[in-house]
């Protein structure tokens, strides 16, 4: 007797309320929770109907233009002879330039706002400004940053239309995205896992290689191929440093000039005859072949760290 009056006690809220609740009230309730769930479904199925038809267009229309002739050619006046070799290159240097950079400087951003915290006034303003700044900053239109990275990478520091002035203003742009990923990653991390670091006589720094680091380590890696992934498709701040839209070369060097894959296809897609189109479709689906194969990546990367 005494059990099943403690049972009963230890009974949830809901669970006493439901029970006493009429039973008109609770078929409502039921009725507005698959009303909301249909609603909620419909506005995914929008999204993945207009995605698909959107795959299934460009499909149409870029695989038969899609070969090896095609990736090993540069752009020509003539669409039968066209190709993504210059914007395909282009983007890869751009992209080994900008990955491990916006990383590194967005991991140690991250690290210094959540596992410095400085205790004196003065201190507490600067991080304080800081995170205001990056959080504004993860806002901020692309076509700022272009602006930005023409005054100061083309003609302040002087590196011109290169691929190292595009990498650097594609850093700009994604690093605010990475910090607030990282950041999230490892305020995510158990306090109790520090405190056992502290305890067995580890440094701090010590603690965040050893403990903070790997454990955050998936989420950063997710947050990083994400930030990553959007530089590949973005134009407009290359178009302000003068990413040029024909190359008839690739590049050797991080000082040589430079475009990208979705500055060729929105070249091509802006000239008049239809075959062009079906080039920017072909050229997309090759932007797609490596924006999956940077995700797959991650996700794999991702899913051996967690397990490990």
């Amino acid at each position: 007797m005494q059990e099943s009056t403690v049972n009963e006690r230890a009974l949830p809220n809901v669970a006493v309320e439901t029970k006493q609740m009429p039973a008109r009230q609770i078929l409502f309730r039921q009725l507005k929770n698959r009303v909301a769930h249909l609603l909620f479904l419909f506005a995914t199925m929008i999204g993945i109907v207009v995605l698909a038809i959107l795959l299934v267009d460009i499909a149409r229309k870029g695989l038969p233009w899609l070969s090896l002739d095609f990736l090993n050619s540069f752009a020509s006046r003539i669409p039968e002879n066209s190709g993504i070799k210059a914007g395909l290159w282009g983007s890869l240097w751009v992209i080994l330039i900008t990955a491990p950079l916006s990383f590194v400087i967005g991991v140690a951003t991250a690290i210094f706002l959540e596992e410095y915290r400085l205790t004196t006034k003065w201190g507490r303003w600067i991080q304080g400004f800081i995170q205001l700044n990056i959080n504004n900053l993860a806002g901020v239109p692309s076509i700022v940053f272009g602006i930005l990275g023409l005054t100061l990478f083309v003609r302040q520091l002087s590196l011109d239309k290169s691929v190292l002035a595009g990498a650097l203003t594609l850093t700009l742009l994604i690093l605010p995205i990475i910090v607030v990923a990282c950041r999230e990653a490892i305020a995510s991390v158990p306090q109790s896992l520090r405190l056992a670091s502290y305890a067995m006589g580890a440094t701090r720094l010590q603690t965040i290689w050893k403990v903070v680091l790997p454990y955050a380590f998936p989420g950063i890696l997710t947050g990083t191929i994400l930030a990553v992934s959007r530089a590949i498709g973005e134009t407009a701040p290359l178009i302000m440093i003068g990413a040029v839209t024909f190359l008839a070369f690739t590049p050797e060097s991080v000082m040589d000039m430079f475009t990208v894959m979705p500055i060729q296809i929105f070249s091509w897609i802006s000239q008049p005859k239809a075959e062009f189109a079906n080039l920017a479709a072909a050229g997309i689906i090759v932007l797609l072949a490596v924006l999956l194969l940077l995700n797959a990546v991650a996700i794999y990367l991702r899913n051996k760290f967690r397990r490990s």
